[in-house]
């Protein structure tokens, strides 16, 4: 029986594999029929990954049958820890301390007293071409959910 690896362990090791199978996020996601933003989130350990997927993956990546089994498990998700110091992921949290507020308010204006959904959700990162220097275009689309009383 193979040794039990870990999410955090199986994403460690789905990184350091991905390089050097020299495939990118695009091409894995591809191959397993997912969005990008998803099967990311997912080989890192955000989402369980279908067995048959993960099966896939393994494949792709030359994974162990411990790390293709940590895959398929339900993930604890919890804060971001430490990554909150990696420049990108602050300011993601910097942008929604400037715009949440105001992000908020047109939710409520437009839809009524709710929430954007983060479970019912999709994400979508583009590039887009600027003179003044390339764009990163995030797109975040979560269900609405009225607050039901």
């Amino acid at each position: 029986m193979e040794p039990f690896v870990s999410q955090a362990e199986a994403a460690e090791i789905v990184k350091v594999a991905r390089t050097r199978a020299g495939r990118s996020w695009a091409e894995i996601a591809e191959a397993i029929g997912r969005p990008a933003p998803w099967t990311v989130a997912a080989l890192l350990g955000q989402h369980p990954v279908p067995k048959d997927e993960a099966e896939k993956v393994g494949e792709l990546l030359d994974l162990d049958a411990a790390v293709v089994e940590a895959l398929q498990a339900q993930p604890t998700r919890a804060g971001i820890g430490d990554a909150i110091d990696d420049p990108t992921i602050y300011r993601f949290h910097e942008a929604l301390a400037v715009y949440g507020p105001a992000i908020k308010e047109l939710i409520h204006e437009e839809f009524g007293d709710g929430i954007m959904s983060a479970i019912n959700f999709k994400v979508d990162v583009q590039r887009r071409e600027d003179p003044s220097g390339d764009r990163v275009v995030v797109t975040f689309d979560g269900k609405f959910l009225d607050y039901n009383w």
